[in-house]
C-alpha cells in the first residue's frame, strides 16, 4: 500500500529540449519523494537541472517522460483548465523577489490577488488576511500600502513567501530563495521557511548552491549532477556518511570561519560534460580521482547504501 504520509512522488522524470538536430538532456530519469512536513534539498552546480526539475514539478514546464504525483493525483496529464484549479496546490518562491512584483502594485494588492482569484472572497476580507500574513512572516501591517521599491530584498522575499502560502498550498518550491540575500538575512528567511513547513504540515523543496545552508533547513538532500541524482541521504548525516566523490567535493568547498588559513583549498577541477551528448560511462568520471575502467564503460545507477541512503557510484568513498 502507498505511504499516506508521502505528499509528492516524482518517478522517472526526464526533460529533453530540441537543439537544432540534437537533443539537450536537461533532466534524466529522476525519482524521489517528499513527505508532509518534510523539506528536501536539491543541490548541484549551475546547469545540473535543478531549476528545470522545479519548473516541471510546478507545472510550468511539461515533462518529456515520467510522472509527478501530488497527494495521489498525477497532474502531468491534466488539461489546461483542470491544471488551473490544481495549480494552487503548488507555489514557488524565486531567487529575485523584485522580478515577480509589479512596480505599480501595492504590497496589499499583491497579497490579495491569489485569494480573490481562487476563492472569490471580497477584497476587504482578502486585505484583512493579507495583514495577518504579513505579521506571520514578521512584517508590520503598514507594509500593505507600500510599493515594492520601498522594501529591502529580505522584506520583499518575506512578502513573496507570504503570497505563496496565502492559498494554503500543499507543496512549496524555493528556487534559490535566499541566494540574492545577505548571509544574515538568509538565515532569517531559512528559519521562517522551516517554521512554516512545520506549522502547516506541507512539503517543501529547497534548491540551492550553499550546501551548508541547505543542510541546516532540510531533512533529506538529493545531490544532482548533469541532470541526474547521484546521491540521496539524510541531511544530518551528510558530512559523515556521504559516499559520492562529487558530494565530498561540494562539502570541501564549504568555508568554515574557524578553518586553518594555511590549509590548501581543494578545488574540483574540470567542467561537466555537454548535456547534448549521451555519455557512455559515468558523467563525473573525467573529474573524479577514483575513476576506474568500469566508470568509463558503464553508467552507475542509484543503489541502496544504507537507511535512507542511495548513491550512484562504482567506487564510493
Amino acid at each position: 500500500m502507498p505511504d499516506k504520509n508521502v505528499l509528492l512522488m516524482v518517478k522517472n522524470v526526464s526533460k529533453e529540449f530540441p537543439v537544432k538536430k540534437n537533443k539537450l538532456y536537461a533532466v534524466s530519469d529522476v525519482s524521489f519523494s517528499v513527505s508532509r512536513g518534510e523539506t528536501l534539498g536539491l543541490v548541484g552546480e549551475s546547469g545540473c537541472g535543478k531549476s528545470t526539475l522545479a519548473k516541471m514539478i510546478a507545472g510550468s514546464l511539461p515533462v518529456s517522460t515520467g510522472s509527478i504525483t501530488l497527494d495521489g493525483v498525477d497532474y502531468t496529464g491534466l488539461s489546461a483548465r483542470e491544471f488551473r484549479k490544481f495549480r494552487r496546490n503548488i507555489q514557488m518562491v524565486f531567487q529575485d523577489p523584485l522580478s515577480s512584483f509589479s512596480p505599480r502594485m501595492r504590497i496589499g494588492t499583491y497579497l490579495c490577488e491569489p485569494r480573490i482569484n481562487y476563492d472569490h472572497i471580497s477584497r476587504q476580507e482578502a486585505m484583512e488576511e493579507a495583514g495577518v500574513l504579513l505579521e506571520k512572516v514578521g512584517l508590520p501591517v503598514e507594509f500593505l500600502n507600500r510599493y515594492p521599491h520601498e522594501l529591502s530584498g529580505g522584506q520583499l522575499q518575506r512578502v513573496a513567501i507570504a503570497r505563496a502560502i496565502a492559498i494554503n498550498p500543499k507543496l512549496l518550491i524555493c528556487d534559490e530563495a535566499t541566494g540574492a540575500l545577505d548571509v544574515s538575512i538568509q538565515n532569517v528567511i531559512a528559519k521562517l521557511l522551516v517554521d512554516l513547513v512545520e506549522e502547516k504540515n506541507i512539503g517543501c523543496i529547497f534548491i540551492g548552491h550553499d550546501l551548508a545552508l541547505v543542510r541546516s533547513v532540510t531533512q533529506h538532500i538529493a545531490i544532482m549532477y548533469l541532470g541526474r541524482i547521484v546521491e540521496y541521504l539524510d541531511s544530518e548525516t551528510l558530512e559523515e556518511k556521504c559516499m559520492h566523490p562529487y558530494t565530498r567535493a561540494l562539502l570541501e568547498a564549504i568555508f568554515d570561519v574557524y578553518c586553518d588559513q594555511n590549509e590548501d583549498i581543494k578545488l574540483l577541477t574540470g567542467e561537466p560534460p555537454s548535456p547534448l551528448v549521451v555519455h557512455k560511462g559515468c558523467p563525473f568520471a573525467q573529474r573524479c580521482e577514483r575513476c576506474r575502467n568500469e566508470c568509463l564503460e558503464n553508467r552507475p545507477e542509484l543503489a541502496e547504501a544504507g537507511p535512507n541512503h542511495l548513491v550512484a557510484c562504482f567506487n564510493p568513498l
